[in-house]
């Protein structure tokens, strides 16, 4: 490397350049915030590992800055910052840590986690004291950041901006959609460009959905207990850097050319009409607990800027992962906001879900607050304000649990109506078998509708309805295992959600199930994606569901990155009928525009209101009673929706929860002469229906625990 060049001020000391690494003609402009620094060095390595270290200039507020001549893109990098340590005031300043630049666009390398990447001395185990720092070297053993350029070729590239009364959502992952799918190319598979194939692109617009909300991409790293276990962190809830794309997940084997690819994923998805939704990670990062985390990026820049510390110096941790970023600190604030922008502008993309959302909205007292300055600043942001916000609206923090709550426009996961159809599908039918009473059709009927209870005075489309999610049993296991199966985590069984209102029929597990229980659980199945599609709110699919992939009961896969997370594309006929199943329930929503309102339906639901739109009927066609709809007992429900006032059909759904076949007498309703089945879930294919017209005041044979859907004619 030649010689070490000198770093220049080309701004005012009050006005420092913009954070990050830009290049120029002649060279790059690095800025980093280190708020309580006495010294930052900007790290330049070579292709062999050989450092050069140029001191850059203290600018004011904490931000330090230079133009480095002479280097450009590609260019690897760290930081190193001097400081006091002093963890009791929250500062951990250790020069021997390189450091990632927060706002790196590119990364490469692994963590080695061995005790050098410590800022505080740990013994082999790495577990120690923060009150002694280690001086020995981390640069072998980190990471580095990478200089890249903002150049590619976007063309006539259009975001569909997919309407919410229009969208379904799929969540999947970007590794395990296509790492075993046989029409992509094998090196592309599960990566960004094995998304964008044909293949993948065929099957999604197939199956109606229109945006791809996908698990962390942002640059992460394994905890180094997984690493211990012989496992990785497969999710990807553990960020190492806000601004680069996961480099694991690119065919292509340079930071820039895998920008390159994410970008290409996008243009190519919005050219199928998907949207792009990313899960972010903003409430922590990887460097865990201040007493058992490393040194590898913020904690040696700022610690007691970046991070929640209580009056010791230690992390205040409400996300379940060690620390907690500081959502009143303006530093941290601003780094979220840059990372959205630059993801929403420059990567395009055309949503964020939010992971533990209320920890970024957590004020000096602790308390949630939906007028945190954080959400104020996404509402009125001119970028952030446009694009689709979803919120995972609860933390494992004091009073966490905040469905309903985030301001609009954000949208909600609705884990109310997760559990609520699952009850009435699952485990209530399972308790009608017995004998037993179950949790009746009220709150059912409050989903079906919208959540009105959790939502007004927003809208139904706030609620973003869900009935499995990557966190917990996928569609054909909460059908299949009564208990969670997370052996293979290495946890003693013990992590993952004990409560899954699941229910296996009568047989745990997959395996040993006959003919008679698998047919019952495709039926649950279809129940529950039928409950789905047809509710007010924004469905979400969970990948693979379409299909009946299982996880082998495991209902906490973070870990496993292999065959029990990846989808199995070996389709037997079953699994294409549910395919077919579901890219007809989505048809069915898109057609019926009574099924999206975006304002809650007027009048009472019970008791007969002439004014409702929707229309609460009891197995005998009669409008039901309040006590109808409190009792316990009562397990079939007939449901009216009234499209005659935005030009729609009428549409009755039929919701048998009994465990025994039984009949029903249609109702009456204006308008309505006959009704036609359109759809029943005691049919595997929806092209298996017979045509079926039956007059109102009729009575229609419906199956044991089954759906199904009638159109007024």
């Amino acid at each position: 490397m030649p010689e070490t060049p000198t770093a220049t001020a080309r701004t005012s000391p009050d006005a420092p350049p913009p954070l990050g690494a830009t290049a120029d003609d002649s060279g790059v402009e690095f800025s980093v915030y280190a708020g309580a620094a006495t010294g930052v060095e900007v790290c330049l390595f070579d292709e062999t590992g050989v450092e050069q270290r140029v001191a850059l200039i203290e600018h004011a507020h904490g931000m330090w800055a230079g133009h480095v001549p002479g280097i450009g893109v590609g260019q690897l990098y760290g930081y190193r910052a001097h400081g006091p340590w002093d963890p009791v005031r929250g500062h951990r300043y250790n020069s021997a840590k390189l450091l990632l630049d927060p706002y790196a666009r590119g990364i490469v390398g692994e963590v080695d986690w061995r005790p050098e990447v410590f800022g505080h001395a740990v013994s082999a185990d790495l577990s120690g004291d923060d009150g002694v720092r280690d001086d020995r070297d981390s640069a072998p053993y980190v990471p580095r950041s990478v200089v890249v350029g903002n150049g590619f070729d976007w063309g006539d590239d259009r975001p569909p901006h997919t309407p919410w009364d229009r969208t379904v959502l799929y969540e999947t992952h970007v590794r395990g959609l296509t790492k075993q799918l046989p029409d992509v190319p094998e090196h592309l598979r599960g990566t960004y460009a094995g998304v964008a194939h044909p293949a993948t692109v065929a099957h999604l617009t197939r199956l109606g959905v229109t945006a791809v909300e996908l698990l962390p991409v942002h640059a992460f790293t394994s905890e180094p207990e997984l690493v211990r276990r012989g496992l990785t962190n497969y999710w990807g809830y553990n960020t190492l850097g806000f601004f680069a794309p996961h480099p694991a997940y690119a065919s292509a084997h340079t930071p820039q050319d895998a920008i390159h690819e994410f970008k290409g994923m996008v243009k190519l998805l919005h050219e199928a009409g998907l949207e792009v939704i990313l899960d972010v990670v903003y409430n922590h990062t990887c460097e865990q607990g201040s007493d058992a985390g490393a040194t590898l990026s913020w904690r040696g820049l700022s610690s007691a800027g970046y991070y929640r510390l209580d009056e010791r110096g230690n992390d205040v941790d409400v996300t379940g992962c060690g620390n907690t970023l500081d959502m009143r600190q303006p530093e941290t604030i601003r780094m979220v906001l840059d990372s959205l922008r630059y993801w929403a502008t420059e990567m395009r993309v055309d949503g964020f879900r939010f992971d533990l959302a209320p920890a970024l909205a957590r004020g000096s007292d602790d308390a949630f607050h939906p007028d945190h300055p954080f959400l104020m600043a996404l509402r009125t942001d001119p970028v952030l304000s446009r694009v689709k916000l979803i919120a995972e609206p609860w933390d494992v923090g004091s009073h966490g649990w905040r469905t309903g709550q985030f301001p609009t426009p954000f949208g909600d996961w609705n884990d109310r109506f997760r559990d609520t159809v699952r009850s009435f599908w699952l485990t209530d039918l399972a308790a009608d078998r017995d004998g037993h009473a179950g949790h009746g059709v009220s709150d059912l009927g409050t989903r079906l509708a919208g959540s009105r209870d959790l939502f007004a005075p927003r809208s139904p489309l706030a609620s973003i309805n869900i009935v499995t999610t990557h966190d917990g049993f996928t569609a054909a296991d909460v059908t299949a295992y009564n208990s969670k199966h997370n052996e293979a985590n290495g946890e003693g069984n013990r992590d993952g959600n004990n409560n899954n209102r699941s229910w296996n029929f009568g047989v745990e597990g997959h395996e040993s199930a006959g003919a008679d229980v698998e047919a019952g659980r495709r039926r649950a199945i279809r129940n529950l994606l039928a409950t789905l599609f047809v509710s007010a709110g924004v469905p979400m699919l969970l990948g693979g569901d379409e299909f009946g992939r299982t996880q082998r009961g495991n209902n906490n896969a973070y870990c496993q990155d292999n065959e029990i997370s990846w989808y199995d594309w070996d389709l037997d006929d079953a699994q294409r009928d549910l395919a077919d199943t579901t890219a007809f329930l989505a048809q069915f929503r898109a057609a019926h525009p009574v099924l999206r309102q975006r304002n809650f339906f007027p009048g009472d639901p019970i008791d007969g209101d002439a004014l409702a739109a929707l229309h609460w009927h009891a197995a005998d066609g009669s409008i039901m009673t309040a006590a109808q709809w409190n009792d316990g007992r009562t397990r079939v429900l007939q449901v009216v929706f009234d499209g005659s006032d935005v030009d729609d059909d009428r549409i009755l759904l039929v919701l048998n929860g009994r465990a025994q076949d039984t009949a029903v007498r249609l109702p009456a309703q204006t308008g309505v002469s006959t009704w036609q089945l359109s759809w029943d879930s005691s049919y595997e294919r929806p092209d298996q229906l017979p045509s079926t017209s039956v007059p109102v005041g009729d009575e229609l044979p419906v199956r044991a625990g089954s759906f199904a859907i009638l159109v007024g004619a």
